[in-house]
């Protein structure tokens, strides 16, 4: 079995559901007492979300740099970031070490061109829906077509996350909201819907809607398991 890294801590609230996911998946496919082989480095999110919302990316990406290479000295084979935001500076992480990194998104793509979906709507942060790191990934190495929410449903999204799913805050208004914004891209053409953001699907279950969910964190994990299984073989 490899070793799988772990970059966590944005926020520890969805860490902890990839924690759970990655030892599940692994209990899953052996059995018995078996359990994930992880090495994790959590950083301080507080942080972090200064730097997000002050535009100092270089200045995250270098603390999540730092923290990947303590990641790889500590024995992972390949790494996860566990966030969907801080995939923005993942060509920053990448050339910081020497073990590969699994990216959230194309974890998720893989998926999606799997069940054939080629237009989806996308929930994260204002960063993940707005700018182009997560979307033109998917687009242009997959040709998926992605769709976001109107500017109010994303500032709606956007402050739910912080004001409450990071602090572990389960409102069930905010449910109510979240379903409408999911109705909304569906009904403005998405096939299937990304919980692009790792925290969501602490707040939205794929049963609470008949729009097909893709939760990144679940899809993330899945994939590390695999590689951690199958590719050290």
């Amino acid at each position: 079995m490899l070793t799988i890294g772990l970059l966590g801590g944005m926020s520890w609230e969805s860490t902890e559901s990839y924690y759970r996911a990655l030892n599940e998946g692994v209990k899953q496919a052996l059995g018995g007492l078996h359990s994930a082989k992880v090495a994790m480095v959590s950083v301080d999110f507080a942080e972090i979300e200064t730097m997000q919302h002050e535009g100092r990316w270089d200045d995250a990406g270098e603390v999540l740099a730092n923290a990947a290479r303590q990641v790889e000295r500590a024995g992972a084979d390949f790494l996860l970031i566990a966030t969907n935001t801080m995939h923005k500076v993942a060509p920053q992480v990448e050339a910081a070490i020497d073990i590969p990194l699994l990216h959230i998104a194309d974890a998720t793509a893989e998926r999606l061109v799997a069940d054939g979906i080629t237009r989806v709507g996308l929930l994260g942060t204002r960063f993940t829906m707005e700018q182009d790191f997560y979307k033109s990934r998917l687009t242009e190495h997959y040709g998926i077509e992605v769709r976001v929410p109107d500017e109010a449903r994303r500032d709606y999204v956007h402050r739910v996350i912080f004001d409450e799913l990071c602090l572990g805050s389960i409102e069930p208004a905010s449910k109510d909201g979240f379903l409408d914004v999911i109705g909304s891209l569906h009904a403005d053409g998405a096939q299937a819907v990304i919980l692009g953001c790792t925290e969501i699907a602490m707040l939205v279950k794929a049963t609470d809607t008949d729009v097909p969910l893709y939760d990144t964190t679940a899809l993330h994990a899945a994939a590390a398991v695999g590689r951690a299984l199958y590719e050290s073989e």
